[in-house]
């Protein structure tokens, strides 16, 4: 979001998606304007700011044009949500906000955690990192599977060196499965027919459960890729709570909206003054798990006391 108003200005320059499609993200970014317990900030879209959005429509070559446009304006702020390279590529002086689904440390965001130096700050999504539990969880409720799928886009951001965050966050799953003997199947879909597709392949291997990857793109998919391993019988296993409202298995990850109220709330304050250099990288400390007893009830699986025990969440 990039932006002008009234003696402030914010831009977001990229998340890779039309606003209708994660608006319930947007609504947190700008919960979180007014930072703070008593939004001392006093930020809003419309009043004292103007939010001036870019969106690439998955298209990612379209990012650094998208950048390089909101720093011509000489916008005060970037929020880059998925589009942080293009964004710094762009420009080393305007302050940019990010939320990133890698380590910012290893992809060369920020110098540290604690102390970010430069134009750059923001919030870890802890995307690539929480596939091995993922697999665990899966493997409680469905100890026979002979094979996991993983559904990737096989378009993701750009991540770290020449690997996209699609490609990190496999790596990630079968390192944890190497360790446990399992055998993973990948399939990739970056558009409707691809999901379509990749489910065929996956009933074609005969998988025995499925693994969403962490992607903006899939999860604006979310209803399609529940009806499909409803109707093809697959366990599956979601990073995002809402697939499990609408009817999937199970889930397991962050509270997305709690990261970009975050993010909101990191760009009131520089608005207000502060640097990037000096606000620490906000990690994820709160990771929710939940299960659809009645979707576990329809494909014949006896979810375990333990991991109901464990679930922040179970929907019956």
């Amino acid at each position: 979001m990039a932006g002008r108003g009234a003696g402030a200005a914010g831009g977001y320059a990229g998340d890779w998606i039309s606003p209708r499609r994660i608006e319930r993200w947007v609504r947190a970014l700008h919960v979180g304007l007014p930072y703070g317990p008593k939004r001392e900030a006093g930020f809003a879209d419309g009043q004292n700011i103007t939010i001036d959005y870019r969106w690439a429509d998955n298209q990612y070559d379209r990012l650094p044009g998208m950048a390089a446009e909101l720093v011509g304006r000489q916008v005060a702020v970037i929020f880059a949500g998925g589009s942080v390279l293009a964004a710094m590529r762009a420009t080393a002086t305007i302050p940019i906000v990010f939320t990133t689904g890698e380590d910012p440390v290893k992809a060369g965001l920020v110098a540290s955690l604690n102390r970010p130096g430069g134009n750059v700050t923001g919030v870890t999504l802890f995307y690539v990192e929480l596939g091995a539990k993922r697999v665990e969880l899966l493997r409680e409720v469905v100890p026979n599977a002979s094979a996991i799928g993983f559904l990737a886009n096989a378009k993701s951001a750009q991540g770290i060196g020449n690997s996209t965050e699609a490609e990190q966050q496999e790596t990630d799953v079968r390192a944890a499965a190497a360790g446990m003997r399992q055998e993973i199947i990948t399939v990739h879909a970056s558009n409707d027919s691809d999901i379509e597709k990749a489910f065929a392949t996956l009933v074609r291997q005969q998988v025995g459960a499925l693994i969403v990857a962490s992607d903006i793109f899939l999860s604006t998919r979310r209803d399609q890729l529940v009806a499909l391993s409803a109707r093809h019988g697959i366990p599956t296993i979601y990073p995002w709570r809402d697939a499990v409202i609408a009817g999937g298995l199970m889930s397991y990850g962050i509270v997305l909206s709690e990261s970009y109220r975050h993010a909101g709330s990191y760009v009131g304050r520089i608005l207000k003054g502060a640097k990037p250099a000096e606000l620490p990288v906000v990690q994820p400390t709160k990771f929710a798990l939940a299960v659809n007893l009645k979707t576990a009830k329809a494909l014949s699986i006896n979810v375990p006391q333990t991991l109901l025990v464990a679930a922040d969440e179970v929907i019956e």
